[in-house]
């Protein structure tokens, strides 16, 4: 067994979901634009997916790594600004697909597809094409995502189903809900990561982060490394994760 793997007690999330913020407070700092602040947030994203895709080659995890990439919300900041996050999205897919294949890491993305560029859908779909057959980590982007909106969506697809018959009100559970959700066929994520130090969750994976352990660190995302990383992963293999239940250790 590895010195890592030592570190981590043996203990790896299984899926790893991450709020990426401090992009502009890491550009505004330098006196640049806003717009540079989120290429450097690019070339993290690289860095923290391939730290991932190792981790799960060499220690068996993680195998999901889910990304908060773009909210719904974000369609109010100025024209310029999702002008230009638009662009990099479609300059990452076209440069990271053969980093993917290196490492193979299967791509999926979650979000709703409308009101996204036709250039975006593109190379969206060529990404997941290429990737589809690879069966390392999972790296999922949420682009246009909203949790609230997500859930709505659930609820209508199953009363669509009530509606037809094809399901009884009764024989709603929670798996009916979570197999409506973007992130069907997913486990939930063990570990939520949000860097910058705020203290929220931003309306990201809401049904699926019930019993997520959380960790805040105070870096801006351009700054976060494979060391942040494993500082994450390190506090979580020392969490006691009792699901509502007792401790069986008292």
């Amino acid at each position: 067994m590895s010195d890592k793997v030592d570190q981590f007690g043996g203990r790896l999330p299984r899926h790893i979901a991450i709020i990426m913020d401090g992009n502009g407070r890491w550009a505004l700092g330098r006196g640049l634009d806003r717009a540079l602040g989120h290429r450097a947030g690019a070339k993290t994203v690289r860095t923290i997916v391939t730290e991932c895709a190792r981790l799960h080659k060499e220690n068996g995890g993680p195998d999901y790594l889910t990304l908060y990439s773009f909210s719904m919300e974000n369609w109010k900041r100025p024209i310029a600004e999702v002008a230009a996050l638009m662009q990099m999205y479609i300059e990452y897919m076209r440069l990271e697909r053969a980093t993917m294949m290196e490492n193979n890491v299967r791509f999926h993305q979650i979000g709703r597809l409308d009101h996204l560029p036709p250039e975006v859908l593109d190379e969206m779909y060529a990404t997941l094409d290429e990737t589809k057959n690879n069966t390392g980590l999972t790296l999922t982007l949420a682009l246009n995502y909203g949790s609230r909106a997500e859930i709505t969506d659930a609820v209508r697809a199953i009363a669509k189903l009530a509606a037809a018959g094809k399901i009884r009100p009764d024989q709603i559970d929670e798996q009916t809900v979570s197999d409506n959700l973007y992130t069907a066929g997913m486990p939930d994520p063990d570990l939520l990561i949000r860097t910058a130090g705020e203290m929220r969750i931003s309306n990201y994976l809401l049904w699926q982060i019930s019993y997520a352990e959380l960790f805040v660190s105070p870096v801006l995302w351009p700054d976060f490394t494979e060391a942040h990383l494993q500082e994450a992963l390190v506090s979580f293999s020392q969490r006691n994760r009792r699901f509502g239940a007792l401790d069986p250790a008292k």
